[in-house]
């Protein structure tokens, strides 16, 4: 039996079918429409397209969750996504059961199962892309909590603020200085945009390279070095996988341990903070693991 994964993003929607071994057998995306008719439709018709004549188990990554008390989306970014009973209607369409879970979690059940963080106890995935996301796996689970929200770290206010940092930046879902809202890619391509009045790609500021373009960088990495620290104090994960857009910045990676080893409570700092292996793929890839082999 193959399986299927569905990443649900904001701009795109990806499906993936795999076989046994992990491996990819077909992969197909296309743009978010948008609203929620087009969007049951539009994942139906990948899943048709992937699948083939071999009907397969279907599991999604969505931003948000599901409200254990509604059985509705709640806490999504893609905000028309709020108040529906998306799993439902999913089911109702492809006509069998669909598991869904949120795509940090999918992404940090991917690296954990086959990824950089294969092999590790308890791992800590994090979404650095247009906004902020996280997942926690322990020994190859996820692990959702009891209200369904366990990972939802970007929407934890920034710790330990300097002075220049409050009152905090507004955040989408109502609250103040949440964590998306200064070590997303989003607010990466903000912080460069207030410091010198341009708008680039933040693949185009690490490009310039220029005094502007170091400052940027040097806070961002001790924002999320500050966020990371806390996962690290109540986690304490043997590794951190990092994905999104931001992920692709190797500066991290040789600065990160040491920037998270100063706020993190501890006198030794083993964690590894490594790159995704399997990229853009890991949130497809993890929703098809929802569902176990046959």
């Amino acid at each position: 039996m193959i399986r299927i994964g569905i990443d649900f993003g904001g701009t795109k929607i990806e499906a993936a079918a795999l076989g046994a071994t992990g491996n990819v057998i077909a992969r197909e995306r296309t743009p978010n429409p948008g609203n929620y008719d087009d969007a049951v439709t539009a994942v139906r018709d990948l899943v048709a397209r992937v699948e083939g004549a071999q009907k397969g188990s279907v599991g999604v990554g969505v931003p948000g969750s599901i409200s254990p008390r509604t059985g509705m989306i709640r806490n999504a970014n893609s905000q028309w996504l709020n108040g529906k009973p998306f799993k439902q209607d999913l089911e109702a369409a492809l006509g069998r059961p669909v598991r869904l879970e949120n795509d940090a979690n999918c992404f940090a059940l991917s690296e954990a199962s086959d990824g950089a963080g294969a092999g590790a106890e308890v791992v800590f995935g994090a979404i650095l892309g247009t906004g902020c996301g996280g997942g926690v796996v322990v020994r190859g689970r996820s692990l959702e909590g009891v209200n369904g929200i366990a990972g939802e770290w970007g929407h934890s206010p920034l710790p330990w603020p300097r002075n220049s940092e409050y009152p905090g930046n507004s955040c989408w879902c109502g609250r103040g200085s949440c964590l998306e809202t200064w070590i997303s890619g989003t607010a990466f391509v903000e912080d460069y945009r207030r410091e010198t009045g341009e708008t680039l790609t933040g693949a185009e500021i690490i490009a310039t390279g220029g005094r502007a373009a170091e400052g940027v960088l040097d806070r961002y990495i001790d924002r999320l070095a500050r966020g990371l620290a806390v996962i690290c104090d109540i986690l304490d994960p043997q590794v951190i996988v990092l994905g999104g857009g931001m992920s692709n910045v190797d500066a991290l990676y040789g600065r990160l341990p040491g920037v998270v080893a100063r706020y993190a409570f501890t006198d030794v700092f083993e964690t590894k903070i490594v790159k995704a292996m399997h990229g853009d793929s890991s949130g497809v890839r993890g929703a098809a693991w929802l569902w176990p082999l046959e």
